[in-house]
């Protein structure tokens, strides 16, 4: 049976954790609110884009523009969006896992990845990592997606990459986040459609000019853009979701065990005490 010293050694550890976790749930739902604040307001422009997108490449079918075909590249790449932080959970282990399944072959993959948990996570198990960027999961600009988006647009124009996937979190509460996949190049029609609800379906009265096809060549890359900029905002938001859950559960836990260590301090205790007790009496008898 551990002694009393031991046990309160422990309780103070646990106390100070406790009060560790307590602060860093504080901080992530303060950082939760501003990032599902984003995650609300991108979400309608989003939509707009991606309706905006059907009706332009509905009228460009047929037309030669190089985001609407395969190019011949059996090279996929993956962009992935993790934390540079960890204490979320399960959070980078499930995004991470997502895009490994996904892959079929590490010698025709492509990795993009956001986030340095990501980035250790992929080469401890053999993937090189072609591009990351760190340091901007929690605080997304629109000038990051750009970027990514420059530099996959551009592999994918010289045929070095045949196909482009997005695997971010998406956040649906404060304690559901979902791991997604989606396809963003070459154009992915029947995934644009199914995002779009009915009461948002284009108009087949809109004019193009000068034509689709020139139109599409300029909108894709912003659209490209537009979605890894969404998928970066609602994972920032599903990080600190996942954070403030793991620290709220962490918490708890350590109020649990400081309650069960309590109990076992005050019964060794009072074991010492009545041990004390018993030999004062055995010695009072032993002078009679």
């Amino acid at each position: 049976m551990a002694s009393l010293q031991d046990i309160k050694g422990r309780i103070r550890s646990i106390d100070s954790t406790k009060k560790i976790t307590s602060a860093m749930n504080l901080v992530a739902t303060s950082k939760l609110n501003k990032s599902k604040e984003a995650a609300l307001k991108t979400r309608p422009f989003f939509n707009k884009i991606l309706t905006t997108m059907q009706s332009i490449a509905q009228n460009a079918k047929g037309t030669g523009s190089p985001f609407l075909r395969a190019n011949g590249s059996d090279v996929k790449a993956y962009i992935t969006l993790t934390g540079d932080k960890g204490l979320c959970g399960g959070y980078n282990a499930n995004i991470c896992k997502l895009t490994m399944n996904a892959i079929e072959s590490k010698a025709k993959t492509h990795l993009v990845v956001v986030g340095k948990k990501g980035v250790d996570q992929f080469k401890s198990r053999g993937f090189e990592v072609n591009k990351a960027l760190l340091d901007i999961s929690e605080s997304p600009a629109y000038s990051d997606a750009k970027e990514i988006a420059n530099y996959v647009i551009d592999k994918f124009k010289k045929g070095e990459i045949g196909e482009v996937y997005l695997a971010y979190t998406s956040f649906k509460s404060s304690i559901q986040q979902e791991p997604q996949m989606v396809k963003i190049l070459p154009l992915d029609m029947k995934n644009i459609e199914e995002q779009i609800s009915e009461s948002e379906q284009p108009s087949d009265l809109l004019v193009y000019e000068p034509s689709p096809e020139a139109v599409l060549g300029y909108i894709i890359p912003r659209y490209v853009a537009d979605v890894i900029y969404g998928g970066l905002v609602e994972a920032s938001a599903s990080e600190n979701g996942a954070r403030m859950t793991a620290m709220d559960s962490a918490t708890e836990n350590a109020t649990e065990i400081m309650d069960k260590l309590s109990i076992q301090y005050n019964r060794a205790r009072q074991a010492a005490i009545t041990q004390e007790l018993t030999e004062i009496v055995a010695g009072a008898e032993a002078l009679k």
